[in-house]
């Protein structure tokens, strides 16, 4: 293909300084939200306060009072906020979180459906569902690594208990 029959490449903002306003979309190299919101947001590094946005990727996020629904990156700083689904290489969150997978998981004062983490650090969080391998401080969980594990056991037995029975009861003559 020749290049004048390419289409241009879009050229991204190289930053993005939001006060009060929302978006559809937003690509830019640094990306600041005060008080606003954004669709789907691509960027290198992002810095919420007051802000929200429902699909986020970036290498860094920092976030104070903000909330995110689906969030991937690198590295994640979020005072005060709030996540529903959180994959990242390192996490430090003060705050709530609906799912967190990470490598390093840094997490005080928050409440999470379920944590999966190598290297857990942890100040008073309380969990359903708790997956690490490393943990270090204070960790209220519904269900741990080992009581998930036997859970998952004692399912597929009690599962395959009730499938042979009704194999047995209900086969054809």
């Amino acid at each position: 293909m020749s290049k004048e029959n390419e289409a241009p490449e879009e050229e991204n903002p190289q930053v993005v300084n939001m006060t009060n306003a929302g978006a559809e979309e937003i690509k830019a190299q640094l990306v600041r939200m005060n008080q606003s919101g954004a669709n789907n947001l691509f960027a290198d590094e992002v810095g919420m306060a007051q802000s929200g946005a429902v699909g986020m990727k970036a290498h860094t996020v920092s976030a104070h009072e903000s909330g995110v629904v689906a969030l991937q990156a690198d590295e994640v700083n979020m005072a005060r906020s709030n996540v529903v689904a959180l994959q990242a290489d390192d996490v430090h969150l003060q705050g709530n979180a609906a799912v967190v997978v990470s490598n390093n998981i840094e997490m005080n004062d928050g409440y999470a459906v379920a944590i999966a983490g190598q290297t857990v650090r942890a100040e008073r969080i309380e969990t359903m569902l708790f997956l690490a391998g490393d943990v270090e401080g204070d960790v209220n969980t519904l269900m741990d690594t080992r009581g998930a594990i036997i859970t998952g056991v004692l399912g597929g037995l009690v599962s395959g208990l009730i499938l042979l029975a009704g194999r047995l009861l209900f086969r054809r003559k």
